[in-house]
């Protein structure tokens, strides 16, 4: 049974993991983390952008939002404890129950005007509703507007919806997920594979239910999952 979990979970996971086309962990935010370690006078503040919908944005029950529990402020800490000399933002652009679509739409205004030294991008559960060519369009314009600033990009793969078959490649959810690994891989990225974390999580034997505060929402324990992805490219 274990080995039979464990061909499942790579076959899920690998085409991911094997491409060498998404950014490297260990170089794409080095000089980011150079500028973290500066101390006074030198240092200057960094700014990390979390933009997407409800799952940055904090919300846990609707409408109930856990802001401090959600994985932007989680990685801000983290962050901090890290680099204990840094002034660092965390600014979430993020609205509850918006696409892609109109996250592109107001990109260059909301996000870009903020002049950020770091982007994440969360859209992914939102996104069946606009389909899967919809969702590329525009995930690939926010991504040529960041890299043409010289911006550094993480996607992030969606968190889980326990309405979706996490285990089947043709979910829809999984599909997006998919999506994002391939445009991560297009455009050299940095890749934050929270799905991937969640499936590992149910073929380990637990329940999904235990990461999640509603149907569609990750509770503490399911951010702390996507902070664990996060913290994994910046390299010590």
């Amino acid at each position: 049974m274990f080995f039979a979990t464990m061909i499942l979970l790579i076959c899920l996971i690998s085409p991911a993991a094997a491409d060498e086309n998404i950014a490297n962990r260990d170089s794409l935010l080095t000089d980011l983390c150079d500028q973290l370690e500066l101390v006074w006078p030198e240092n200057h503040t960094i700014t990390i952008v979390c933009h997407g919908h409800s799952v940055p944005a904090g919300y846990f029950k609707t409408p109930f939002v856990d802001t401090f529990n959600a994985y932007p402020h989680l990685l801000h800490m983290a962050l901090k404890q890290r680099f204990p000399h840094a002034v660092i933002n965390v600014i979430v652009t993020a609205i509850g129950g918006e696409s892609s679509d109109n996250g592109a739409a107001r990109f260059e205004r909301d996000v870009l005007g903020l002049r950020p030294d770091l982007i994440t991008i969360d859209y992914a559960l939102n996104d069946r509703g606009i389909g899967l060519e919809q969702a590329k369009t525009a995930w690939k314009k926010m991504i040529k507007m960041a890299q043409n600033e010289n911006i550094p990009l993480m996607l992030l793969t969606p968190t889980a919806d326990t309405r979706s078959d996490i285990l089947n490649p043709d979910d829809p959810l999984n599909l997006h997920a998919q999506q994002i690994r391939d445009l991560a891989a297009k455009f050299n990225t940095g890749l934050v594979d929270s799905y991937a974390a969640f499936q590992a999580w149910v073929l380990q034997g637990n329940e999904l239910d235990d990461l999640m505060s509603q149907i569609n929402h990750p509770n503490r324990h399911g951010h702390d999952l996507v902070v664990a992805e996060l913290l994994k490219w910046f390299p010590d």
